[in-house]
């Protein structure tokens, strides 16, 4: 074990990664992305691009964080050849810091609503109410909020092996095993039939529409938590033995596996609210997506299954909660890396001072909610993640030297440099990648 900390396995490895990316999106993002650009074509599609797009960037990543052993701040300063691309480097991993802090920010105050429903779910299972917990206000919100970032901050504070690989190898497979508890009654249900027909049957006159394209892009990049430092730093605590590139796919099969079992969740789910007189359509004939899909659509759903639907609901938002602390504990270990690393500060201190940090930037959205809510989202995903992410690729395939490179991925495979991951990926993150991340980053701005 190396003194900053090493995943202790393979597995322990795949889950942690795994679950960093798969988050709140994945389980209401890309089952309402399904059901809206053709079914099964996007799902094809979507699959197409996680390994053509996101893949290529989660690699990068990953070999730059065990090459380097360090912080994505320290890792991009070191792998530069000049003060320049040094300088360069530095601001970019610092960038990208602050971009996953405020992504934390936000994303624990949604996390806190989930673990409010979750709680009301619960309670009223054993006969008991608090309209409070599902209403909106500054107190639950704030309360919840400060919640979860403790419980995001305890796992972090206990270190690579006994907190982040402790909890993720008991985290996803409960994930796992809610999510195809609730897939299997759900699809029994009266309505799921054609829920299913709506996620699997394809429409393959959109399979090259312009507009399932750039979905498909951007689910498959984001999905995976790319650009912001999260899978560069799990990658810096990988042992040396290991083959990277099938390591890398794993994770890559693992989240996309976990956004198609949400698929075959949601939206036959959401079917089975239709034939129980809940609105699943927009005024534009779009399904309902989003927070309304999550708060509003489906707990209405819940409300109609009679006893079994409080248990049903508390499956469902246990599901959601499990899937929103494996997301943050990586997130808060980017900036927590930083000081352990750089600054020489104990973990458990560094995650306390990050915590806290994150739960006063949280607090300031909660007061301006209407104001900075939405902005720290469009400034965080829309805008700094893309732009993290061609960047990162400039770096690994213009900056990084190639020789130091296939030397890393020889530590865990000999013959590296005879394999088709290396006859590929280098000229792939060199023009592929900058150029198909730009394009989609231009026709978001556009669109």
């Amino acid at each position: 074990m190396s003194a900053r900390g090493e995943f202790s396995s393979r597995l322990g490895f795949v889950l942690a990664a795994a679950g960093s990316a798969v988050g709140l999106g994945n389980i209401w993002g890309f089952p309402t992305k399904v059901a809206e650009n053709g079914g099964a074509a996007f799902v094809l599609m979507y699959l197409v691009m996680a390994f053509l797009l996101a893949y290529p960037v989660l690699m990068a990543e990953l070999i730059i964080g065990r090459a380097k052993r360090a912080n994505m701040i320290d890792a991009l300063g070191s792998i530069s050849s000049n003060a320049n691309t040094r300088i360069a480097g530095i601001f970019t991993g610092s960038v990208g810091l602050l971009t996953v802090v405020f992504i934390l920010a936000f994303y624990s105050i949604v996390a806190g609503w989930m673990i409010a429903f979750f709680v009301d779910a619960a309670s009223n299972m054993i006969g008991f109410s608090l309209p409070w917990l599902t209403e909106f206000s500054v107190s639950r919100n704030a309360t919840f909020m400060a919640l979860f970032l403790f419980l995001t901050g305890f796992v972090v504070s206990g270190g690579v092996s006994n907190g982040i690989e402790r909890w993720s190898v008991r985290l996803m497979p409960t994930l796992f095993a809610i999510i195809i508890i609730l897939i299997i009654y759900v699809s029994f249900q009266d309505g799921a039939v054609d829920g299913w027909k709506a996620y699997l049957v394809p429409d393959f006159t959109r399979l090259l529409d312009a507009g399932l394209l750039i979905d498909a892009m951007g689910q498959a990049f984001f999905s995976m938590s790319l650009g912001v430092g999260t899978m560069l730093v799990y990658g810096s605590y990988i042992n040396k033995d290991e083959n990277l590139p099938k390591l890398g796919a794993s994770v890559a099969l693992v989240d996309i596996g976990v956004a198609v079992f949400a698929g075959m969740l949601i939206i036959p789910a959401m079917y089975v609210a239709a034939h129980n007189g809940v609105q699943i359509f927009t005024d534009s004939g779009a399904l309902i997506q989003g927070d309304s899909l999550i708060f509003n659509v489906l707990p209405a759903l819940f409300a109609t299954i009679d006893v079994v639907g409080w248990a049903v609901a508390t499956g469902f938002f246990a599901l959601m909660v499990i899937a929103a602390l494996t997301s943050s504990i990586s997130m808060l270990e980017v900036p927590v890396a930083y000081m352990v690393d750089h600054k020489g500060v104990k973990r458990k201190k560094a995650s306390a001072i990050l915590s806290v940090a994150v739960l006063i930037i949280s607090s300031v959205i909660i007061l301006n909610f209407n104001a900075l809510f939405g902005l720290v989202i469009t400034m965080t995903t829309e805008y700094s993640q893309p732009l993290l992410g061609f960047v990162l690729c400039i770096f690994a395939g213009w900056v990084w030297n190639r020789n130091e490179i296939l030397s890393e991925l020889k530590h865990g495979q000999e013959d590296a440099e005879q394999s088709l991951f290396w006859k590929i990926w280098p000229w792939y993150i060199k023009f592929v990648c900058p150029v198909v991340i730009a394009f989609m980053f231009y026709r978001s701005l556009t669109a």
